[in-house]
């Protein structure tokens, strides 16, 4: 794994107190300067396509799995790791102090057209949909966000990543 930034979703984190981790994967799909985004319509920010990775699942299985939910879209490549991103918060979970997730990035690639999504409740109140927009749209959109109140948690992650991509 090869580790591209650590970030905190709050001040005040003890990284050393007791933990809860999560992994999650992540599909970068672009084809030429378009990349495959979920819209969280009802906010406006774009994220990756992906999601927690299920117990006895590989990454390969689990990104699968999370493109074909979120985006109703088969992926027809499963491509080489970019790099991981490592974010910690207070948890909330008792018996926890800390919540650390880390985010894979894989190159990928899917099949034309979208099916029909299968979406977990506060991604459809969220208003998922897929959408090809242009990695400086995205980052803007993102960026006029950090200051709202209603700005999703993965926010900071995947505009560090959109401007991670963008640089490549």
């Amino acid at each position: 794994m090869s580790l591209l930034a650590t970030l905190h979703r709050a001040d005040g984190i003890n990284v050393h107190g007791k933990t809860i981790h999560r992994t999650a994967v992540r599909a970068v799909i672009q084809r030429g300067e378009n990349l495959l985004m979920i819209l969280s319509a009802n906010v406006g920010d774009y994220k990756f396509p992906g999601g927690g990775v299920q117990a006895g699942e590989t990454h390969e299985q689990a990104l699968r799995r999370e493109v074909r939910e979120e985006c109703g879209a088969e992926l027809s490549r499963f491509g080489e790791e970019i790099g991981s991103v490592v974010e910690y918060n207070h948890a909330t979970d008792d018996g926890f102090e800390t919540f650390k997730m880390t985010s894979t990035y894989y190159r990928c690639e899917v099949t034309d057209g979208f099916g029909s999504q299968t979406l977990d409740d506060y991604e459809r109140d969220l208003g998922f949909r897929p959408i090809w927009i242009s990695i400086e749209e995205a980052i803007q959109q993102n960026k006029s966000l950090l200051e709202s109140d209603k700005k999703p948690e993965w926010l900071k992650r995947e505009i560090f990543a959109l401007e991670y991509l963008q640089k490549k």
